[in-house]
């Protein structure tokens, strides 16, 4: 029996996903192509992983929405440390000896992540995971500071969520299997239900998650075109927001949710938050060529709303310019368009990051509570 306090301890840099919703297709079937993390970093130091859609198992069916708007997506990624490997049953153990039988020497050479028989869906960062598909995206933020409990995995939880949340708005067909609408807090709550049977003894890991997503949907036309539409599920302090560059504003973001300063509400060991009980969801109507983020608080907290804008908005017009300092040979495709602002954004969130005088979001709101604090997230952590 482990007795442990709900814990908070801001997490690493990271940009979940950046995505532009484009205008309908004559298909009313969106499959879902298996395209794998692409990483352009030299060296970790110098620039954040980045990619597009995150990988999905090469026998899953393709993914059947009708809604007639996708994500041109893509998403950058920096963690503060390394990601911690997942524990059997979870992973293949090493293999100890090249005396053991081949089957297994082949199992333990297999790095991805399995559950229930299944590929764990998304990609994990640091403690956080994040999956990225053509029309649903999360980010679930796993509180590091489980790192120093025993058991403590905070990013197994934060990826299982994730995985078993998206396969529930599959089943789900994005809500077009049953009401009509997408239920994103129902499919969150099973994901934690099947999270907690998965690191339930014997195979017990404790740990603790905010989660947040965007659905892509189509809005009733009422003799007027469809629209897309956004459901935004948030639990926590992560953030979705919603600009549109062609007015140069923001035209939406989620509301953080918390316990207390620095500890948001969080799904997990010993925490008391649900998604039934404690899950918001928004219902947003967007346009053609908004550009959705999904970001952890490793962003929002060292960079303004204002200051999200103009980068984006920044770099999103020197990529559609052409702008060879935006561009790589053979990048010509919206998606990679969103990965490379994706980046950009990640890059500016980690200089205040790192700055032990700059001023911050986090820094403000630490003065407000009567710390006296100054520097971005990282430094203030130290």
């Amino acid at each position: 029996m482990h007795s442990v306090r709900l814990l908070s301890l801001p997490p690493p840099i990271r940009v979940v996903a950046f995505l532009r919703v484009s205008a309908p297709t004559p298909s009313l079937s969106i499959p879902t192509p298996p395209r794998l993390l692409r990483s352009y970093a030299s060296s970790r130091s110098k620039e954040p992983r980045a990619g597009t859609t995150t990988p999905v198992p090469d026998q899953a069916a393709p993914t059947t929405s009708k809604s007639l708007f996708y994500f041109e997506a893509g998403y950058a990624l920096f963690a503060k440390r390394p990601s911690r490997p997942f524990p059997p049953p979870f992973t293949s153990p090493t293999s100890g000896s090249y005396s053991d039988p081949l089957s297994t020497h082949n199992r333990s050479r297999d790095s991805r992540s399995f559950v229930n028989g299944e590929m764990i869906r998304g990609i994990t960062n640091g403690d956080d995971a994040v999956l990225v598909s053509d029309n649903f995206i999360g980010a679930n933020d796993g509180v590091g500071a489980w790192a120093a409990r025993e058991r403590g995995h905070a990013a197994l939880w934060s990826r299982l969520i994730l995985h078993f949340w998206a396969l529930e708005a599959e089943r789900d067909h994005y809500g077009d299997s049953t009401s009509g609408a997408p239920d994103p807090v129902k499919y969150l709550q099973a994901a934690f239900d099947q999270t907690k049977e998965a690191v339930s003894p014997p195979n017990e890991w404790l740990g603790t998650t905010t989660a947040c997503s965007a659905l892509l949907h189509t809005g009733q036309s009422n003799h007027r075109s469809p629209q897309p539409v956004l459901y935004v599920t948030q639990l926590g302090d992560s953030q979705v927001l919603v600009l549109r560059p062609k007015e140069k504003k923001v035209i939406y973001k989620t509301e953080e949710q918390w316990h207390w300063f620095d500890c948001p509400r969080q799904l997990g060991t010993n925490s008391p938050d649900t998604p039934t009980s404690n899950a918001h969801l928004d219902v947003v109507t967007i346009e053609e060529d908004d550009v959705v983020l999904a970001m952890s608080d490793g962003v929002v907290d060292n960079l303004w709303e204002h200051e999200v804008l103009e980068n984006v908005t920044n770099s999103l017009e020197k990529w559609e310019k052409g702008d060879q300092s935006a561009r790589r040979s053979g990048e010509e495709t919206y998606a990679d368009g969103m990965m490379f602002v994706a980046q950009e954004l990640v890059k500016a969130a980690r200089v205040i990051a790192e700055d032990p005088f700059a001023e911050s979001p986090f820094m403000e709101r630490a003065v407000d509570e009567g710390l006296a604090m100054e520097g971005g997230e990282f430094v203030l952590m130290r």
